[in-house]
């Protein structure tokens, strides 16, 4: 059975790692999916894998902090597909090195909470509108936070405050559908360590790309990273009418990192 078939999916940050896997899994399950990214090349790779597999996706170039853009990106959905029933707010961006919170710079805070916290802010806001003009209305918004949104680690202070903003974010907009009656689910999934570009990079500051896999390896309870696809399962349910009671929710898939 294709579990969201006939809908209309967005995802961005889908040029690579979760997004590109939720692209492929929403694709693969029958949802029509408008690809969004800022690396034009690689989010055409990943709409040419699914068309190629049989599936139907259209790619789009956008800084997810532009409002206008998504204004525009909003229009080119209706326009193409009639309407939008499903996001995935997949994009964003990590620290560059561990500070101290005394020397993290001004520059660098806002740098990360305007792609992680503002950039869902925009997604969710214009996603919305879209999703409550789409008839019938039916939808869900998955922003992706991560298991650092909701417990700390020491100097990484701008991305914890960014991922534990899209939390509770996220939670405060589905309570408002929820009061106005509206069918549109918000919920977030908070992945562990998984093994993508932005984790890669975080492997190569050990200087030894099989030490470094091996650190994060031995961090994680059931004793391996998680893949993208792990995370994209869990958003296939929250994106179909299988999870149709689930709202305000947060999704932890972390290979049982923070039940420690």
């Amino acid at each position: 059975m294709l579990r969201v078939a006939g809908k209309v999916a967005l995802v961005s940050g889908a040029a690579s790692g979760i997004g590109a896997a939720c692209a492929r899994v929403l694709a693969a399950e029958g949802a029509r999916v408008m690809l969004v990214d800022l690396n034009e090349r690689a989010g055409n790779a990943v709409r040419d894998e699914i068309e190629q597999a049989g599936g139907t996706a259209s790619y789009a170039n956008l800084d997810v902090t532009d409002e206008e853009g998504w204004i525009a990106l909003m229009d080119q959905v209706r326009s193409a597909f009639g309407g939008l029933n499903i996001s995935v707010n997949c994009a964003g961006t990590s620290v560059t090195e561990l500070t101290f919170p005394t020397d993290t710079t001004l520059e660098e805070f806002r740098r990360i909470n305007k792609v992680n916290l503002e950039g869902t802010f925009l997604a969710t806001k214009h996603q919305l509108r879209l999703m409550r003009d789409t008839s019938p209305v039916c939808g869900s918004i998955i922003n992706i936070s991560s298991v650092l949104g909701i417990i700390g680690q020491p100097g990484i202070a701008a991305y914890n405050a960014s991922k534990g903003g899209v939390r509770i974010y996220s939670k405060s907009v589905a309570l408002s559908c929820a009061k106005e009656r509206l069918n549109v689910r918000v919920n977030t999934i908070h992945p562990g360590f998984i093994r993508t570009p932005l984790l890669e990079a975080s492997i190569k500051r050990y200087g030894d790309d099989v030490e470094g896999r091996k650190f994060y390896d031995n961090l994680q309870p059931i004793g391996r990273l998680g893949e993208p696809e792990d995370i994209a399962m869990g958003a296939l349910y929250l994106a179909s009418d299988e999870s149709s009671f689930v709202t305000g929710s947060e999704l932890v898939i972390d290979g049982g990192y923070i039940a420690q």
